[in-house]
C-alpha cells in the first residue's frame, strides 16, 4: 500500500485488499482506506466478494455475474433496493441489513 501511496496516483486498483484479513484488521485498513481518499483526493477501483466491505467503502458500485454488469448505481440504492435476482441473492447470502 505505501509503496502504491508514495507515487501519488489519483486512483488505484485494490483486488480483495481486505479478503485475508480479521474482521478488526480490516476495519484498521477500510479506515485508512477513505482517510487517504480524503486527503489526497484518491478514487479507488475496489474489486470485492464482500458487501459489508462494500458498503462501508463505495459510494457506486456495479455487480457482475459471469463477467457481465447485471446491476449498477449508488451503493446505498443497491444494497436497499437490488432490482436484479443475482445482486438480491448476494445480499441475501451475505445477512446484510439496511
Amino acid at each position: 500500500m505505501a509503496r502504491a501511496i508514495i507515487l501519488e496516483p489519483e486512483l488505484l486498483v485494490l483486488d480483495e485488499p481486505t479478503s485475508a484479513l480479521d474482521r478488526t484488521v480490516q476495519k484498521q485498513l477500510v479506515t485508512l482506506l477513505r482517510d487517504l481518499q480524503a486527503r489526497r483526493q484518491l478514487s479507488y477501483l475496489f474489486i470485492s466478494h464482500d458487501l459489508a466491505v462494500i458498503r462501508a467503502m463505495a459510494h457506486r458500485i456495479m455487480v457482475l455475474k459471469d463477467g457481465e454488469v447485471v446491476e449498477q448505481g449508488a451503493c446505498l440504492d443497491v444494497l436497499s433496493a437490488p432490482k436484479h435476482a443475482y445482486t438480491q441473492a448476494l445480499i441475501s447470502a451475505a445477512h446484510l441489513t439496511h
